[in-house]
């Protein structure tokens, strides 16, 4: 959600820092890694039971992901094992800083309560995953409630006091599952609007080639046919096409037989007559002998 609406903002802010950065010799696989050894050290804090010291733990976590992309326009050194890089570390990032709150939680004897940050990672996976499926399909799949950068303020706060850890977990829990659901109906009416889009795609170049070439299958059924017809799958039309052509073929076998058992049974009634206008001849001459 923040990212959505500051993000512009956030760029032009950056954008010197990067500069100055590059001029210093700072990489953006520097500042990746240097974040996720912040994560390792905030896991370690926090399972410590020293939830106050995770918060600027938590900000030098976090702030890498602010000047990475900068860092990496400002040097020209965007590539994609940089952007893979950073996707991973991320998701190693979420896993160490979760897995530290819930050591915190085994070591203040909450029982049960310790598996969830194990279900509030589970979801925040689910988050990263439809993104990067959707953006693989075509689809943006961008925004929610609790994005990467809503996640760090939220954690943040839960390590404020460790009386109210407990409940803003629980409705860190709640808010990522919204998002999740959020996400996947977005991105499922995107899928469903792209499929009609592609089959419509699809029906039209098949009609062009169809006014091109007579002979292409289902170019008569789709000059004939209603429009929900033309939606049907093209193996359908190609099926009903070689059917349509087999029985041409079997039609075309059964009228050849036909003629050549009529030219037959032609030849044998003209060699008949012949035979006997033979047999007429004899017996005439026998009678004139």
């Amino acid at each position: 959600m923040l990212d959505g609406r500051w993000r512009k903002g956030v760029d032009k802010s950056t954008k010197p820092v990067g500069k100055f950065l590059v001029r210093l010799g700072v990489k953006a696989n520097h500042l990746t890694l240097f974040g996720l050894a912040m994560s390792a050290v905030l896991a370690v804090v926090v399972g410590s039971g020293h939830l106050i010291w995770g918060i600027p733990l938590l900000f030098l976590a976090g702030l890498p992901d602010l000047f990475d992309g900068p860092v990496a326009k400002a040097s020209s050194s965007a590539s994609v094992r940089g952007a893979f890089l950073d996707s991973v570390s991320d998701r190693v990032s979420d896993a160490l800083m979760f897995s530290g709150v819930a050591w915190y939680l085994i070591r203040a004897h909450e029982g049960e309560l310790a598996l969830l940050p194990v279900a509030i990672l589970s979801v925040t996976y689910l988050i990263s995953y439809q993104r990067s499926k959707a953006e693989s399909l075509g689809i943006s799949a961008k925004g929610g409630l609790m994005e990467r950068a809503e996640r760090f303020i939220l954690l943040g706060a839960a390590f404020l006091s460790p009386q109210g850890l407990v409940p803003v977990l629980w409705v860190f829990l709640g808010l990522v599952s919204i998002t999740a659901i959020g996400r996947f109906r977005r991105v499922w009416i995107s899928a469903a609007s792209t499929d009609d889009a592609s089959t419509e795609t699809m029906v039209s170049a098949v009609a062009m080639r169809s006014r091109k070439v007579g002979w292409l299958p289902g170019s008569r059924a789709l000059q004939s046919t209603s429009t929900l017809h033309q939606r049907e799958p093209i193996e359908e039309r190609l099926r009903a096409w070689r059917i349509e052509r087999l029985d041409r073929r079997r039609a075309a076998k059964e009228s050849h037989r036909v003629k050549r058992e009529d030219r037959r049974m032609r030849r044998n009634g003209e060699w008949r007559s012949q035979v006997g206008k033979i047999k007429a001849w004899r017996t005439s001459s026998k009678a004139t002998r």
